[in-house]
């Protein structure tokens, strides 16, 4: 991932500072909830036995470049999804002109190791092209974005688990946020919100097996601004669902922290009833824990880190209607995190479950924990 919300930037940063006390007076005997695994199957294997998928993001330089990442994700993943390669920006270097070199590169590497694929991401308001904005109005947005959709899931049809069809719609904290809770986007100042409604219904007639995804972020922690992301998106998804346009799941970004947001199971195990109820199936599309904040020392560090996805995933997965778990990234040594989030002792961020030299870490025994002790789906 390249580009985030500067709101999540802004808010973590201000908040680092003041959790960073509390969370260094932590024990380290209620730091260790979960424990070691059994045995030494991978991820893939263990999600797989409970009807579950595992997988990560990827990028087409690093899988290029880094044999060891390559049977790294070989060994771990059932599932993989391109990190930047299907955004428009690396898919579209003029308005008539695609580019699949990179997304098919990736779709090769999956389908030669029994790997499924996912496409992130057919509609956001980050990475547009540089001719975006001089070339699109409201008089050809509609055609625009049909042909995109229709020729990047059509080039794709058939050969996709599922696609995060349109990403980030909801931007309740936003300045310019609309009366709904929709983030004010490009799509949406030239469409308005039924430009979520073409992007599924394009994606739906272009690759019909594909799951459909709506991805969204800031939906796990009991805070003021998440709760009202729940709101929003559980707002849109029974508009949608209404409208009968063909939204088949909610994926769930996830990136968490220890900055103040706190996370409460109950809170967040009752939206994900709201949505399955829905009759909606839910992923785990971008998962990882930012360290920022954590102690210097790795040995802590990184068990607060693993306690943080024990804490999470052995809530989300109580919910049947949850099938898939990708982490963003496999390895610390490439994570967006890096770039985006570095921490101030500049120190290498932890935040993934295997280390920058492949080694799985105490977060790969909570992932392989909470697959462990997960129902069968």
């Amino acid at each position: 991932m390249t580009e985030k919300d500067e709101a999540i930037m802004g808010r973590r940063s201000f908040l680092k500072h003041a959790a960073a006390l509390a969370i260094a007076s932590t024990s380290f005997g209620q730091i260790c909830a979960w424990g070691q695994t059994n045995g030494d199957a991978p991820l893939r294997e263990r999600a797989a036995r409970k009807g579950l998928i595992y997988g990560s993001a990827v990028n087409y330089g690093a899988l290029t470049r880094d044999t060891k990442l390559a049977a790294s994700v070989v060994r771990e993943c059932g599932i993989v999804v391109p990190e930047n390669e299907l955004k428009w920006e690396a898919l579209r270097p003029s308005l008539d002109k695609f580019d699949f070199t990179q997304g098919d590169f990736i779709l090769d590497f999956a389908k030669k190791n029994n790997i499924l694929l996912r496409g992130h991401t057919l509609v956001w308001h980050q990475a547009l092209p540089k001719w975006f904005e001089t070339t699109v109005n409201s008089q050809n947005a509609e055609q625009v974005l049909r042909n995109h959709i229709t020729t990047a899931a059509g080039h794709y049809a058939g050969k996709m688990h599922s696609w995060d069809v349109v990403n980030e719609a909801i931007a309740p904290w936003d300045k310019d946020k609309q009366s709904d809770g929709m983030r004010n986007s490009p799509w949406y100042k030239l469409l308005g919100p039924k430009y979520i409604d073409i992007a599924f219904k394009a994606a739906a007639a272009a690759d019909p097996k594909a799951i459909l995804v709506l991805n969204q972020d800031h939906l796990e922690h009991d805070t003021k601004i998440d709760a009202q992301s729940r709101a929003a998106t559980l707002r849109l998804l029974k508009r949608l669902k209404a409208s009968a346009t063909p939204v088949h799941a909610l994926g769930i970004e996830s990136h968490l922290s220890m900055d103040g947001e706190i996370f409460s199971p109950g809170v967040f195990r009752t939206f994900l009833k709201d949505v399955a109820e829905l009759g909606l199936k839910i992923m785990i599309t971008e998962l990882d824990v930012t360290d920022i904040m954590f102690s210097q020392n790795i040995n802590k560090r990184d068990k607060l880190v693993a306690n943080k996805y024990e804490e999470f995933l052995s809530t989300a997965l109580q919910e049947k209607a949850v099938i898939g778990v990708l982490t963003w990234g496999l390895s610390d040594k490439y994570t967006w995190l890096s770039k985006y989030m570095p921490r101030d002792d500049k120190a290498a961020v932890r935040p993934l479950p295997l280390d920058e030299n492949f080694n799985r870490k105490p977060a790969w025994n909570a992932i392989a924990g909470a697959f462990d002790k997960a129902e069968n789906r």
